[in-house]
């Protein structure tokens, strides 16, 4: 690691790419004056290792975003995640990271020993990975909220009903002197 006379200090991490699904590289073709530009999808092999140089000062956010930027990967990168790999006597523990945490930091505190801590990019969990915009997100809310009306009103009329049987048959039985 080297560091700068404004405090931001630089060095190498080490990311291993563990990806399930499929990746779509962005491949660009030049055909006389013309550029013609294609996807290509594949899988990358498990546990491929890659190094980034990088500053103190980048998140997980930029990193994820320089590793797909690397590999000219076409998808989202709020598809994928960083995870902390820690190694502790025989288990091994992963670990999220939240976007704005800085991953050469981590690196500096774990020490250079990568068997202690490693970075791992993955795809985020099913169901957690898409990436829905706010009007998305809105409409799901109004969505739960009228549910949540007329499930309200439902037990609202099961308890009338209810109430009004327990009354009779209370009447029925018990009548004050």
């Amino acid at each position: 690691m080297t560091a700068n006379a404004s405090g931001i200090y630089t060095g190498f991490i080490k990311v291993q790419i563990e990806l399930c699904r499929p990746i779509t590289l962005q491949t660009s073709v030049n055909v006389g004056k013309h550029l013609d530009s294609n996807e290509t999808t594949f899988y990358l092999p498990h546990g491929y290792m890659n190094t980034l140089h990088i500053s103190s000062s980048n998140t997980v956010r930029e990193v994820i975003q320089a590793l797909l930027k690397k590999f000219l990967v076409a998808d989202n990168p709020a598809k994928f995640a960083l995870y902390k790999q820690c190694h502790k006597e025989d288990q091994v523990y992963m670990c999220k990271l939240s976007e704005t945490e800085h991953p050469l930091y981590l690196r500096l505190v774990a020490g250079p020993r990568t068997d202690t801590l490693s970075f791992v990019l993955r795809e985020h969990e099913s169901g957690e990975w898409e990436a829905f915009s706010l009007p998305e997100l809105q409409n799901f809310l109004r969505i739960l909220d009228k549910e949540e009306d007329e499930q309200l009103q439902t037990l609202k009329r099961r308890y009338a009903v209810y109430r009004k049987k327990l009354e009779e048959a209370l009447g029925g039985i018990w009548i004050p002197s």
